[in-house]
């Protein structure tokens, strides 16, 4: 486990604030925030460019608030990824990995023979996503209820209960919250879900995340009332003995445009754990 400690990144790229991106370009990881809480928010979406499956993954929704989000999340991913890969957007073709630990195809989501990874979180109207040139995975969460947080706790590690345990009750759904982002993130970005247990790995309640081998893991800094990390795998030109490197605080900012921005597992907050997913 490391013992550097480095601040949280900046807020990501806002979706429909920024220019867009241009072809994919080795280098930093790059994050995006899509925020569809407003009621006409930039970020809307637009579901011509998401396939039959999101279509219908859209439609499944009862309320129109959480179609909303997800057709923003989705049609961000996808009209970023078409920038990156230099491609219609409508014409991205998700797969799934193999299963770390199965083998089955129900790992990490990936686009085949991609310069990148990529993730995508969503929670109660925010989205984070992260693109990446090594395997990576993000998470962002509402901050639950002390009462989520007393149900939930035992499925973590059993130092990060007792730190949990230690705290004062206000102060443990922001802790808990950090811890849960973290462990997400992880998840995700070894494709590995829920087969490898949340209590596997100690990952920290407090301002600063535990260090993961192999892997560098930050917290995002996220809209008021929310939590968000990341994780990126450490490659041959990342700088082992430093977290943060590849990070800056401007990596999230687009260098190019190629055209407007679209108008546009469990929970912590259904209280149980879920898979990895797009």
């Amino acid at each position: 486990m490391s013992s550097v400690h480095h601040e949280p990144l900046p807020l990501p790229a806002v979706y429909g604030e920024r220019a867009m991106p241009g072809t994919w370009q080795h280098g930093p990881v790059q994050t995006w925030l899509v925020d569809s809480r407003l009621s006409d928010p930039p970020a809307a979406g637009d579901h011509r460019v998401l396939d039959a499956y999101e279509r219908g993954r859209a439609r499944s929704f009862a309320r129109e608030t959480d179609r909303r989000h997800y057709v923003a999340a989705h049609t961000a991913l996808r009209r970023l990824l078409g920038c990156y890969l230099g491609t219609d957007p409508a014409a991205v073709q998700f797969h799934r990995e193999p299963c770390p630990c199965c083998g089955a195809p129900h790992g990490r989501p990936a686009v085949r023979e991609a310069p990148l990874h990529f993730s995508l979180s969503h929670s109660d109207g925010v989205a984070l996503l992260a693109f990446a040139s090594h395997p990576v995975g993000v998470d962002v969460e509402k901050l639950p209820s002390a009462d989520t947080v007393g149900l939930v706790a035992e499925w973590l590690h059993e130092r990060e209960r007792a730190e949990l345990a230690a705290l004062p009750v206000p102060e443990r759904p922001a802790a808990f919250a950090r811890c849960w982002t973290r462990k997400e993130a992880c998840l995700k970005g070894t494709g590995a879900g829920l087969a490898q247990g949340l209590s596997h790995d100690y990952v920290g309640t407090g301002t600063h995340p535990a260090g993961i081998v192999g892997w560098t893991l930050l917290d995002v800094s996220a809209p008021p009332g929310y939590a968000a990390a990341c994780s990126v795998r450490d490659g041959p030109d990342r700088q082992a003995d430093d977290p943060a490197a590849g990070w800056s605080p401007t990596a999230s900012v687009p260098t190019a445009v190629t055209g407007p921005a679209a108008p546009e597992e469990p929970s912590p907050r259904r209280a149980s754990p879920r898979p990895a997913g797009r």
